[in-house]
């Protein structure tokens, strides 16, 4: 069924995609997991990052790709239905309306320990209160949304130059290769820290409210995830000089305390309220962006036809972002942050392994398709690259506790036995 609400409003440029992009993984993991990841790392948190990131790049050079062919809200359901067919895409788009949801409930939780550090406000209630309002707010309007990101990822980006530059003097204070708990430490940190990630792939969602899509957002893509890891490493190197592996780990509001050794009190609640910025912020573009995933599934039929509603005056996809809400709301309730950070990088995992998979077979299925972007270094047909990108991916999701390998396996079960009947 055509769907028969108006079209969402083209505002975005490249400097608001690449800044969307920039506040979408910015605030999801450092602000929230850092702690988590060093006492699984060590000192050599800042290595697990950088491992992160390799497999963030080798995926986003195939979001870059596939986003020019096929710049729809639906994004990697639309990439798995023109490689695999209906029934993939539909798992697929599946997980990523929940990593999307999950995710904004893991960084609601981490928006929640600040907000207790500061206030001694329980976690939960606070959680669910951030997730509603940040839902009002897009239910108002995309420009609006997008505004308040740009704002609040200046704010975050201060936060986190304001610890590189206090680790200033702290540099050398400890051995950066200290791993508790050997390379194998590392490799779960890391698994773990892909969440910090999260965010690049779902700028390619934005592609029906951006300018020239084919072309802004693969640039846009590429510009984020390269700031991204330029700060996470430098990050992560003064955290562990300032506070050391084992407070670090133990630490719920992790950059709060290391304010608080480095300057005091005052700088304290200073770095608070930045990370509760930060953390909000995340919040509010990841509900964006499962939001526009359930949109764009409706509105080509593989969801029901209601969640294609558009507001004929704000131009949101109304229904679409209430189900987002209550999905994350429902995820909040857990209350435990790593083990709702590691659901939601289950399904990225399993999602970016398929979105390789789509480039590798639309290569060989579809050669002469125009493609605006290219990923380098092939041999013959078969691209390399998004080889190494499922099979670093297949590695990371090894890396993920028993109880998260069989708790996504189940909803991606759920997706495959349950969606065909209702789309």
């Amino acid at each position: 069924m055509e769907n028969d609400s108006p079209a969402l409003k083209r505002e975005l440029g490249w400097i608001e995609v690449t800044l969307t992009g920039v506040g979408l993984t910015l605030g999801a993991g450092i602000y929230a997991l850092i702690g988590e990841a060093s006492a699984l790392a060590g000192n050599a948190v800042w290595l697990a990052f950088v491992l992160s990131a390799i497999v963030a790049i080798l995926t986003g050079l195939s979001y870059a790709e596939l986003s020019a062919l096929f710049p729809q809200a639906s994004a990697e359901h639309e990439y798995a239905l023109q490689a695999f067919g209906t029934r993939p895409a539909l798992v697929i788009g599946w997980l990523i309306i929940l990593s999307g949801a999950v995710g904004a409930s893991t960084v609601a939780l981490g928006f929640a320990a600040y907000l207790r550090a500061l206030q001694g406000v329980p976690d939960v209630p606070s959680g669910l209160l951030l997730i509603a309002l940040l839902s009002l707010i897009l239910l108002v309007g995309i420009k609006e949304a997008a505004w308040l990101a740009i704002i609040a990822t200046f704010v975050e980006v201060s936060g986190l130059l304001l610890v590189i530059i206090v680790g200033l003097p702290y540099l050398g204070n400890v051995d950066y290769m200290e791993m508790p708990s050997g390379l194998s430490g590392v490799f779960q940190a890391s698994a773990l820290l892909f969440f910090a990630y999260q965010g690049f792939e779902e700028m390619v969602k934005l592609s029906e409210e951006t300018r020239d899509p084919k072309r802004t957002i693969p640039r846009a893509l590429i510009s984020a995830v390269a700031i991204c890891i330029l700060l996470y490493v430098m990050v992560a190197v003064s955290a562990v000089s300032i506070m050391g592996w084992e407070s670090l780990g133990a630490s719920s509001a992790p950059f709060a305390e290391i304010a608080l050794i480095a300057l005091g009190k005052d700088a304290f609640v200073l770095i608070s309220i930045i990370a509760l910025f930060a953390t909000a912020n995340t919040v509010l573009l990841l509900l964006l962006a499962s939001s526009r995933m359930i949109y764009g599934m409706a509105r080509s039929s593989h969801l029901p036809h209601a969640l294609a509603y558009v507001h004929p005056t704000r131009r949101t996809p109304r229904n679409a972002i209430l189900v987002t809400m209550a999905v994350s709301m429902i995820f909040v309730l857990v209350g435990d942050i790593a083990l709702v950070a590691n659901l939601t990088n289950f399904t990225i995992f399993v999602a970016f392994i398929t979105v390789n998979g789509a480039l590798i077979r639309l290569r060989w299925q579809k050669p002469h398709l125009v493609r605006p972007f290219l990923v380098p270094i092939s041999l013959g047909w078969v691209p390399l690259l998004p080889v190494l990108g499922i099979l670093s991916c297949a590695f990371m999701l090894i890396q993920l506790p028993t109880q998260v390998l069989v708790g996504g396996a189940l909803l991606a079960i759920i997706g495959w036995l349950i969606l065909p009947r209702i789309s």
